[in-house]
């Protein structure tokens, strides 16, 4: 009678999150259903000088006519500019990152950075907007190192975090030659973390056995049903010990004058915070910077839409939910 009702229990409980996940599943098509089949892929290019000068013209309206006459000569000068071929302006590139537990931007930031290779001069830069709590370790590792490649052709990387660049989303940013954080933005948490349950005892409360068959020692450190040793733990936290290792002479290859040891602890600060540790560079938000730059450069954002399938939209929307409901990994995670 008292497994009977153990059981009850833990069938009422599944039932229960079964109908919550049909609950989510169902406001995620109705998301979806927007967008059916399948997106074609394209590169879209927006200039956004145009919108930076008519929001400053709507409220110039009142201002002196000497101001105007900035205006004006910044005009001739951009058509001037326009006429000669090596007296361009140069351009900013606009990227953005939205990181979730896969990092599945990175392949709209592959082509992105692709595209900017591919045209981009001398005197070019590329300002990236970042927002990731950060992930799994391979993404947030391949998503770095398409950064990196805009450093190794000598094109000038500024990360803009307004909100959190914490775990992996700080292995992104750090590759850059400039990082800019709002005051009240989340940057650090260098560290990893690998977890997952353990079924067993509740297995074998009911009699029930599991079997796993590896070869090779260190196959399967950790299980979800069968019982964990003290020699699998262990190697569990040597494999996170060597990640973390990688991810602290990473930061410390693009950042030399940060004090690793100090900050590589796993805590995580907040932008004023991570400006007095030299986690970043300055005080600001991306819109500061573009307003900044518009009069003495070019500014195009580029966003990749990458073919993708009505199921993978829906795979992302879902551990997007969970992450930002906090059900799910969000540290730079390293999972077996």
């Amino acid at each position: 009678m008292e497994f009977v009702q153990e059981y009850a229990l833990f069938l009422a409980r599944v039932l229960t999150l079964l109908l919550a996940f049909a609950v989510v599943l169902g406001m995620l098509g109705g998301m979806a259903g927007r967008t059916r089949g399948r997106q074609r892929e394209r590169l879209e290019v927006e200039a956004l000088n145009p919108r930076y000068d008519a929001m400053a013209r709507q409220i110039e309206q009142g201002a002196q006519k000497a101001r105007k006459g900035l205006w004006r000569r910044l005009r001739e000068r951009r058509k001037r500019n326009a006429h000669k071929g090596e007296a361009r302006l140069p351009r900013l590139f606009v990227l953005s990152f939205e990181g979730d537990i896969r990092a599945s931007a990175t392949e709209a930031l592959r082509e992105e950075v692709s595209a900017v290779l591919a045209s981009a001069r001398r005197d070019d830069e590329v300002l990236l907007r970042l927002e990731s709590p950060g992930g799994m370790v391979p993404g947030y590792g391949l998503a770095a190192s398409q950064l990196a490649r805009l450093r190794d052709r000598g094109i000038r990387l500024t990360v803009a975090v307004d909100r959190v660049a914490a775990s992996g989303g700080y292995l992104m940013a750090c590759v850059a030659d400039r990082i800019v954080a709002a005051p009240f933005a989340i940057i650090g948490s260098i560290g990893v973390v690998g977890q997952l349950p353990n079924f067993h005892g509740l297995l074998k409360r009911h009699d029930i056995e599991f079997e796993l068959h590896t070869a090779g020692k260190h196959k399967r450190d950790l299980t979800v049903f069968g019982e964990n040793t003290e020699e699998g733990r262990a190697h569990f936290r040597d494999s996170l010990q060597a990640v973390h290792d990688l991810f602290r002479g990473h930061i410390a290859r693009f950042r030399p004058r940060l004090d690793v040891e100090r900050v590589a602890t796993g805590e995580h600060w907040l932008g004023e915070q991570a400006l007095a540790l030299g986690l970043v560079d300055d005080l600001g938000t991306s819109d500061d910077l573009l307003l900044e730059r518009r009069e003495r450069m070019e500014l195009i954002a580029l966003t990749y839409h990458p073919s993708t399938s009505l199921r993978r939209r829906l795979a992302i929307v879902f551990e997007s939910a969970l992450t930002r409901l906090g059900l799910s990994q969000s540290p730079f995670a390293a999972r077996k």
